[in-house]
């Protein structure tokens, strides 16, 4: 493996792809499959272990959830100042790992204090490797969106494995020979470890070819001086655990850090514009109006880890295609498939039309995600009309509504992080891909909200009318994304100007 390869070598890659984000696809890959298994089985585990009600599960997973992706502005800024992307990632992936261990071994008496391991260490792990992905191209490469396209392949592949295997494993729909009963939710559990290992190990052993990408920026520092500070980011990391715990436990906590952090983070960019000139801070602008409009696409999209999981497990049937599933791992799993099969289709897609100076400018694309996740929700609304008289519905209309509303997420997140890249200056990067993802930990704060009002309503309902509730929630949603997606098609001459020619 050639370890001095510079920073121009690495950019000037002959082909479609360059061979260091095949070796950043594989490390996200194990990463994904860990986040992803633990989150499909959040709502169920609180619901069936833990014996919340399905308002309280809602609001719990989303503030679980609003933290995880709020933190990953605050790695991104320790990232960018102190500890290097590289490093950011390996402390991040340990503290997952570590997490993750504690959880398989007493789920129920350890939750919220496994889980604040996972929070900390997601923050650190998550904006570094999509920071270091947008790295490997120039800024005027037309292949950086397809790029991204096939990395968020590799999130999905994940995604897939670990949505479908963790919940099903969990449930006693997969393995419930060789796993005992009072042992599958420590085993599913269990295996967000094991690859999470596996996603350090690919890193570790690939992380040379990355050149100069990710090192930390405090080389120009004595040894000492820089080592103190990394040490105090490590160090610190590990005490607020606590009272991460504390607030994550507690969702009225939650509401508190959700008024602060978000115009803290605003603060601080606005802070930092003040050292650029004006068309890099026209660009910015830009980039919060990408990120704003993606608060309320991922409240909606990450009812998948929400209402629709209580939905799956009460109102689906088990038979798709004459086959049984999981109904809960179907939802957790159908839309990372979708990705798989599509996303390099849709990246070339991008590529036709811009050999041909026809792709649709970046904003445009974001309003066509919206229109997707319209249609999506309209078909979760439509499965009330084959329901049968206990409330039950077809599996196979369900993974429609899914198979739709990937194409909404391909329009938006891989092109959301290919952006932020573009649009931020250098020393900004990681800060404003942290909040892309505090925009998402936003998005599942109201998912959390929206959901534990779909919950509410039907609390005390028989199944018929719950399915009718969480039908009805749905259109509702659907008629919201419509608005949105037109807005922001109308709107797109304006932000296209902002962007300053980037596509």
């Amino acid at each position: 493996m050639n370890t001095r390869e510079t920073l121009e070598e690495i950019q000037s890659f002959k082909g479609k792809y360059p061979k260091q984000l095949w070796y950043l696809f594989f490390s996200e890959m194990w990463e994904r499959f860990s986040f992803y298994g633990m989150r499909g089985m959040l709502v169920i585990f609180m619901v069936s272990q833990l014996m919340m009600n399905g308002k309280v599960a809602n609001l719990q997973y989303g503030a679980t959830q609003a933290f995880v992706y709020a933190f990953t502005f605050i790695g991104g800024l320790f990232a960018d100042k102190i500890l290097g992307y590289r490093k950011s990632l390996f402390w991040g992936g340990l503290l997952m790992i570590v997490g993750s261990v504690i959880l398989a071994i007493d789920p129920k008496q350890f939750f919220f204090f496994g889980i604040s391991f996972t929070i900390v260490g997601t923050g650190f792990f998550k904006p570094n490797i999509s920071t270091m992905v947008g790295k490997l191209y120039k800024d005027d490469d037309i292949r950086r969106d397809a790029g991204f396209s096939l990395f968020y392949a590799g999130v999905n592949l994940g995604a897939l494995i670990g949505g479908y295997i963790c919940i099903a494993v969990a449930n006693g729909s997969m393995l419930s020979s060789m796993v005992p009963e009072h042992l599958r939710w420590n085993v599913a559990f269990g295996f967000a470890s094991v690859v999470m290992f596996i996603s350090l190990i690919t890193f570790t052993q690939t992380q040379k070819s990355l050149g100069p990408i990710g090192l930390s920026p405090l080389l120009h520092l004595e040894t000492s001086k820089r080592k103190l500070y990394e040490y105090a980011t490590y160090i610190g990391s590990l005490i607020v655990l606590p009272i991460i715990m504390t607030m994550v436990s507690k969702t009225e906590y939650t509401d508190i850090f959700m008024y602060i952090i978000g115009p803290c983070s605003l603060l601080y960019l606005f802070y930092e514009m003040k050292n650029y000139s004006v068309a890099e801070n026209k660009k910015l602008l830009a980039a919060l109006v990408f990120i704003i409009f993606s608060i309320f696409f991922w409240a909606f999209f990450e009812q998948s880890g929400g209402s629709l999981s209580l939905f799956a497990a009460n109102n689906l049937n088990n038979t798709m295609f004459g086959m049984k599933f999981d109904p809960n791992g179907v939802n957790n799993s159908a839309n990372s498939f979708f990705v798989i099969v599509f996303a390099a289709f849709v990246g070339m897609i991008w590529l036709w039309m811009a050999r041909r100076k026809i792709e649709p400018n970046t904003i445009v694309k974001f309003g066509l995600g919206f229109l997707f996740l319209a249609g999506g929700f309209y078909v979760f609304y439509y499965t009330k009309f084959f329901a049968d008289v206990n409330g039950m519905t077809g599996l196979d209309l369900f993974t429609f509504g899914w198979f739709v509303i990937t194409f909404g997420e391909l329009c938006l997140s891989p092109i959301g992080m290919s952006v932020m890249t573009k649009l931020s200056p250098e020393k900004l990067q990681a800060v404003l891909m942290g909040m892309w993802f505090l925009a998402s930990a936003y998005g599942q704060y109201l998912a959390g909200i929206l959901g534990a009002n779909i919950a509410e309503a039907s609390e005390h309902a028989t199944n018929l009318e719950k399915l009718n509730i969480y039908a009805d929630g749905y259109k509702q949603l659907a008629l919201y994304a419509l608005i949105a997606g037109i807005i922001l098609i109308v709107i797109s001459p304006l932000v296209k100007k902002l962007m300053q020619g980037v596509k």
